[in-house]
């Protein structure tokens, strides 16, 4: 007997964050070489930013599965995460897994970088050095990217792994 119950994890602003988020970040990747889009590219760059800002903010005060402290973990858990994931398998909890968790976080910094150093190009800071650190940072982050829509992939195929029970619950249900 199979009793799941579904549980919705990411509420509406973090969904809508997401795929801003997912909009920006083309956008300005698509508009990045073009002189004629050029205050469009800064429009979606400094869009993404703002997005990431109120993730922050929606991190610390939004809903359980939206906040920092439920998926933020340490390497301990990471390690156990990625033990797992070696198995062939994936653990059964809801929301980001503890690696996904710090990728999410490397890659909202990474946004947050690529704003600062696109501001500081724009403002001729340090010369070509902010442009081609602009440039190297946002390759970065699309690395990133497209490590999270691999890993989510291959998360989804991943069969989930049974939750671990007491010896007292092996022995209720018949199993040793």
């Amino acid at each position: 007997m199979n009793n799941k119950q579904s549980i919705l994890v990411w509420d509406a602003p973090t969904r809508v964050f997401h795929w801003l988020l997912v909009i920006c970040f083309s956008g300005a990747w698509l508009t990045s070489e073009s002189e004629r889009l050029q205050m469009i590219h800064y429009a979606f760059g400094y869009s993404a930013c703002a997005l990431v800002l109120f993730r922050i903010v929606w991190g610390v005060i939004g809903t359980r599965y939206a906040r920092f402290s439920q998926f933020i973990k340490g390497p301990k858990d990471m390690i156990g995460h990625l033990k797992v994931l070696l198995s062939g398998h994936q653990h059964d909890t809801p929301g980001h897994n503890p690696v996904g968790g710090m990728v999410m976080v490397g890659l909202m910094f990474l946004i947050l970088l690529i704003g600062l150093t696109g501001y500081l190009s724009v403002k001729e800071f340090l010369g070509d050095f902010m442009s081609g650190a602009h440039e190297a940072i946002s390759s970065l982050a699309l690395a990133f990217v497209i490590i999270h829509v691999v890993a989510a992939v291959m998360m989804s195929l991943l069969p989930k792994r049974e939750p671990s029970k007491s010896n007292g619950e092996r022995q209720k249900t018949g199993l040793s």
